[in-house]
């Protein structure tokens, strides 16, 4: 990882996340974020949900919205679901999703972690929340920085 919310990704590499927010939101109904930052300032999993909470992802109408959270300089990262996500999944849902993410940071490929984790996040939220007819994209698949 390189050590600044800058240097972390290119503006292509940017695009291609978002361009796999946009292919893992067509399987499913569940709404994915990424959020960049130098640091977490504080417990890793207590600031995800602060940006949960900020960027107002809990105002999906079936709760079902998830945050990719990376502290760079920490080297940290964390996945957050809403509520409707986890009233439904087994305790280990994210474990496959953070393991892709994680391997890919620790080689580096910072870009490959979230195009793959967000991809399987999309298949894994297809089970429990898919596709409706009348789906409609309620948050932005833009990358926040902070």
């Amino acid at each position: 990882m390189q050590d600044s919310v800058e240097a972390f990704l290119t503006t292509i590499e940017e695009q291609e996340i978002v361009a796999a927010i946009r292919e893992a939101e067509q399987q499913t109904s569940g709404e994915i974020r990424v959020h960049i930052e130098n640091t977490s300032k504080a417990d890793i999993e207590t600031r995800a949900l602060e940006v949960f909470s900020i960027l107002k992802m809990q105002n999906t109408e079936l709760h079902n919205a998830v945050l990719i959270y990376i502290a760079v300089k920490d080297k940290a990262f964390a996945i957050y679901g809403d509520r409707g996500i986890n009233a439904v999944v087994p305790d280990s849902f994210w474990d496959d999703t953070k393991n892709i993410i994680q391997n890919h940071l620790k080689n580096g490929n910072n870009k490959q972690a979230l195009v793959d984790g967000i991809l399987l996040a999309g298949q894994q939220l297809k089970e429990y929340f898919p596709i409706s007819k009348n789906d409609r994209n309620e948050l932005s698949n833009t990358i926040s920085k902070g």
